[in-house]
Order: structure tokens, then sequence, then C-alpha cells
């Protein structure tokens, strides 16, 4: 299973286009958040599972603030982390995950992407696909697999755009 995930592209709809387009075949996509209106359009450029959720940037939608998915074997919180503080930390992240037995949380927010694995769970941030903050600002999505045997792997691309 390949599921491509992004978050915060600000309405920059051509970004996730060319990733869509540079990815390839996948199983399901994920949003993180921060899509600025352009829900439905996102929805139309992929024919897989499509899951999305509403960013603090997000106004006047309908979209949930956070979706429980399973993909794969794994139960997977998608949020877009801004409640739960993940300026400052993914401890208030881990401890709901754990609190509720998820296997894996997907957030965006921070626009730095990282995987993090503690106590058996992972914190998985894609960073921002139009607006990076991290060293070298080169936005960033993640491919997430998982194997015949279950087994998952977090891949974090970045991309100089065209």
């Amino acid at each position: 299973m390949k599921v491509l995930i992004v978050s915060d592209s600000h309405g920059r709809t051509s970004y996730l286009e060319w990733v869509i387009n540079k990815v390839g075949h996948i199983d399901a996509f994920v949003h993180l958040g921060d899509f600025e209106g352009q829900e439905e359009y996102i929805r139309s450029l992929v024919t897989c599972d499509t899951y999305i959720v509403s960013g603090n940037n997000d106004y006047f939608t309908d979209v949930e603030r956070e979706k429980i998915v399973t993909l794969g074997t794994y139960r997977v919180l998608l949020t877009h982390g801004h409640r739960y503080h993940v300026n400052y930390g993914t401890d208030y992240l881990l401890e709901t995950a754990l609190e509720n037995g998820f296997d894996i949380v997907m957030y965006g927010h921070t626009h730095i992407p990282s995987v993090e694995y503690r106590r058996e769970t992972y914190l998985v941030n894609p960073g921002s696909i139009s607006l990076p903050r991290q060293d070298g600002r080169t936005p960033s999505y993640m491919i997430m697999e998982i194997d015949r045997r279950g087994e998952i792997c977090f891949n974090i691309n970045y991309c100089k755009y065209n």
C-alpha cells in the first residue's frame, strides 16, 4: 500500500498537481489541513481513497478537524496539529495517541517534516508542500508504504518545482 501525505498547501494547488504527477500510482491520499478552500479541487486530483482534515487557516469549511482511519492494519489519527500545540513539541500528541490506541498520528501545522517513533507510536509530519520552514526551505511531502508483511516505511521527499 502506498499513501501520499501532504500538508499546508495554502491554496497552491499547482504544487499538489506537480507532486501527484511525480509520485504516480497511490492507494490513498492524505491532506493534513490548511488547504484554504481548495478541498473539492484537491479531491478531484486523485482517484483513490482520500482523507482530508481542516487546519487553522481553513475557514468556512465542513471538513472535519480530525479523522480516524485504518491504513493496512494501523489505526491512524489525522489532525492538523495546532490544537495539540505541536509548535512546542509532540508530547501532548503522543499522550493522546497512547490514550486512544493509535499506532500512527499524522499532523501538519509546523511546516517542518519529521518522523518520530516513540513508545511504539509513529508521529509523522510531511512538512509543507508550499511554504516550508525547515533549514533550506525546500517544499516536502511524505510517502508511507506498507509491504505485504505489514511492515511500514515513511519517506520524506523534497522537491524543487519547475
